[in-house]
């Protein structure tokens, strides 16, 4: 479980304070994929960063009784200076699990030959956002955040195969899932809030979300 209690977040611009949550409220319990629809630039990194514990509210609580994933694409504590292959054993260590099989299956799914026994310093764009999001796969959470949907790679094998294997974690995990697109919560989630000016609008279905954010887009 996940829970969110009058939770308030903003930053200063400069300007003016930006506002990201307003005493936001909301509970996702384990089996019940959320979504956040939301436009580009109104924080749902930072909602993600909260929920993963990154990032801490202005005010309000977050509770954690569940094991939350980092976010996708989240590359701390992985060390620039060493090895995929170093990296993958580091943080399976960390999280008290199985090095070999960490490992093993970080390399099958990133798929990048030689590169995985060479410094993730040296891996471009595509293949450090691969390595993030085997690792995040391997580790098997309760609940995984993602920001945006699938990886940002072009890679079509790998975001088959990638694809797959959430697909698979959410027969006994949970997602939740920030995105701009209606379309990439419609593989995932159950339920659906729409994010407007600091306030999170919850709906039960993800229909009812879409038709809150279609209309608020048109205006």
């Amino acid at each position: 479980m996940l829970e969110f209690v009058n939770v308030s977040k903003s930053f200063w611009t400069g300007k003016q304070r930006k506002v990201i949550l307003d005493q936001a409220s909301f509970r996702v319990e384990l089996g019940n994929s959320m979504g956040i629809l939301a436009p580009n630039g109104t924080g749902k990194t930072t909602i993600i960063n909260m929920m993963a514990g990154l990032e801490k509210p202005d005010e309000g609580q977050i509770i954690r009784k569940s094991r939350i994933s980092f976010p996708l694409g989240f590359m701390g504590g992985v060390m620039n200076k060493h090895t995929g292959t170093e990296n993958a054993r580091y943080i399976a260590r960390l999280y008290g699990l199985d090095s070999d099989y960490v490992e093993a299956f970080c390399r099958y799914l990133t798929d990048i030959k030689e590169y995985f026994d060479m410094p993730v310093g040296t891996y471009s764009a595509g293949m450090r956002s691969r390595f993030s999001f085997a690792l995040m796969l391997a580790l098997e959470f309760d609940i995984y955040l993602i920001d945006e949907g699938m990886p940002g790679t072009t890679d079509v094998e790998f975001n088959r195969k990638a694809g797959s294997i959430l697909q698979d974690r959410l027969e006994s995990s949970t997602v939740i899932i920030v995105s701009h697109q209606a379309r990439i919560l419609e593989k995932f989630c159950r339920s659906a809030a729409v994010l407007r000016d600091g306030k999170l609008i919850m709906f039960d279905t993800l229909d009812e979300a879409k038709q809150l954010y279609d209309y608020e887009s048109q205006a």
